[in-house]
């Protein structure tokens, strides 16, 4: 397995891996990969024949006020964890290599970016998206792979892959739990042992959601106030509780297949995320 550190160096080794015919995964990271990455690194290798792996902490998605200086950080355990998991090439950046100084043209989406996280977090999407981008063209990969946890992005970067006509094909992987039920996230290296347990009223929240669903309830309101109460109860801050349509993001008035349920709250300074679509 080989690290990239430049753009041309990368593109060289695909431009090659082309000419023997062979097909491009990309599964693009920030880095400090657990269970759930690998995941993906996994899916992306049954879909294509090399797969490459990006770990870059990504500036242009972080506002005012985030965690990107805190953001963990560990590269050499990434790239044995690629290594040990079958990818082909880790592609590791400098903020300097993947952005030209004064570079002032980006991606905006307009809609599907205000909502849910897009509201507290009102540049995020236009830098996932910018850096997305920039990585289908310096891989120019055939899949690419990403979570399902981050289901808002994941939406995002569908919309971007047809407006755009970008010749990719988008796989999402089911989210990965700790034994626990707490979504495997980078962030959760941020939590005390106490934070944890606290954290795990987010699954719960989400497990109220679908009993309703299950016992045939469809009224958002009522689904919303019990979820928000067993978050309440946790001590979790809570940014949202959300119930929109899995693929459009646009809110819906009852519950009903392909309705994503969509969680986002504070444990202790820690902001998580997480969600599950009714089916």
């Amino acid at each position: 397995m080989q690290i990239y550190r430049t753009k041309q160096k990368l593109r060289d080794q695909v431009a090659e891996w082309r000419r023997q015919g062979l097909t491009v995964g990309l599964v693009p990271t920030m880095g400090y990969l657990h269970e759930g990455h690998l995941s993906l690194i996994r899916l992306a290798r049954a879909n294509a024949d090399r797969v490459v792996v990006s770990v870059f902490v990504n500036p242009t998605q972080f506002g005012p006020n985030e965690d990107f200086e805190a953001y963990p950080r560990d590269e050499a355990r990434d790239v044995a964890l690629c290594e040990k998991t079958g990818a082909d090439a880790v592609f590791a950046p400098t903020p300097e290599e993947m952005y030209a100084a004064g570079a002032t043209v980006h991606v905006v989406e307009d809609r599907m970016s205000r909502v849910l996280c897009g509201k507290s977090r009102p540049i995020h999407f236009g830098g996932v998206l910018t850096v997305v981008l920039k990585l289908f063209h310096i891989a120019m990969p055939d899949v690419a792979v990403f979570g399902q946890k981050d289901a808002q992005q994941l939406a995002i970067l569908r919309r971007m892959v047809r407006d755009l006509d970008v010749p990719v094909r988008l796989i999402g992987a089911p989210i990965v739990r700790e034994p626990s039920g707490l979504a495997m996230s980078s962030r959760n290296s941020y939590l005390t042992d106490e934070e944890k347990t606290r954290a795990l009223a987010l699954r719960r929240a989400l497990d109220a959601a679908e009993a309703a669903w299950a016992a045939g309830r469809t009224d958002v309101a009522g689904v919303r106030a019990e979820m928000r109460a067993i978050l309440e109860a946790a001590g979790a801050d809570i940014d949202y509780v959300e119930f929109v349509d899995a693929e459009s993001l646009e809110d819906v008035p009852a519950l009903r297949s392909g309705t994503l349920v969509a969680i986002a709250a504070k444990i202790g300074r820690t902001r998580l995320i997480d969600n599950t679509v009714l089916s």
